[in-house]
């Protein structure tokens, strides 16, 4: 990609404003300025279908915060983060930093909105990376972060898919893509998935979410045992693959009567030691 042709703003010129962007949707339902009024606008008719999806978006990045803090606590200072999107606050590098000023991160992300903004954002952080790549891509996010130098592969590391193995169709094989992932990773590691479900969904919540295809990357909605199969043979921690906001909440009352509102399922994995 060239990068030295710019708009006004600092943004690449070859990036297409004239169609939303998952990442950049994402980002207006967080509360980031990150986004143009083509995204504002998709995300607007979303959210009149399903009036909780902010709060949707919102329970997906906790869950993300609560797992790395327990990635953070096995003693994880590497993370792999594939379809981070835009760094807004309160994201992968520095929650983990907060608790491991040592720690580092590596960035991975299909849009160039998304890459253009993290490198902006994290200038003059030398303990992170950004990875402009297609997680169907494996190989090729490998090799580069390889690369930067600052994920060591022969240590324990974090990788982290929430909310992005839905955006690959069954047509290109993601439980290959996750296992290219996981057999580049040294034992101690851990997975982190979260992925929209169909599962105890109300219609108008599928309708909603089928609305993805109008942006660049539409979603695959599967079910608990479809989303658990991407850990492989990893050992999933408890309590198991659930609805986002049961994985291991701060506190009791952070979960309401209806936890499988928000649509997608959580679980986090370690690769242990194969047995002699």
């Amino acid at each position: 990609m060239n990068w030295g042709a710019q708009m006004p703003d600092g943004l690449p010129t070859e990036i297409d404003l004239t169609r939303p962007s998952a990442a950049r949707v994402y980002d207006y339902f967080l509360g980031g300025a990150h986004n143009f009024e083509i995204d504002r606008q998709l995300a607007e008719q979303i959210a009149s279908m399903t009036p909780n999806l902010a709060a949707t978006m919102r329970s997906g990045r906790e869950f993300l915060r609560r797992a790395v803090r327990v990635l953070l606590d096995a003693g994880i200072d590497q993370f792999l983060d594939i379809g981070s999107g835009i760094p807004t606050v309160g994201n992968v590098h520095e929650v983990a930093q907060a608790a491991n000023p040592k720690a580092r991160v590596v960035y991975v992300d299909i849009d160039p909105v998304a890459v253009a903004h993290s490198r902006e954002l994290l200038a003059g952080n030398d303990l992170t990376g950004v990875i402009h790549a297609d997680l169907r891509e494996p190989e090729r996010i490998l090799a580069e972060t390889r690369q930067l130098g600052l994920i060591d592969f022969s240590r324990p590391m974090g990788i982290l898919l929430a909310g992005v193995v839905h955006f690959v169709p069954d047509a290109d094989h993601p439980d290959a893509i996750l296992a290219t992932l996981r057999a580049a990773a040294a034992p101690g590691s851990f997975l982190v998935i979260s992925h929209s479900t169909f599962e105890d969904q109300p219609q108008e919540m599928l309708d909603a979410q089928r609305l993805s295809a109008r942006t660049d990357t539409e979603i695959a909605l599967r079910s608990r045992a479809q989303v658990t199969g991407f850990f492989g043979d990893w050992t999933v921690l408890e309590p198991g693959v659930v609805h986002m906001p049961l994985w291991r909440p701060d506190s009791p009352s952070d979960v309401d009567e209806h936890p499988e509102r928000f649509g997608a399922f959580g679980g986090v994995a370690r690769y242990d030691q194969p047995a002699g």
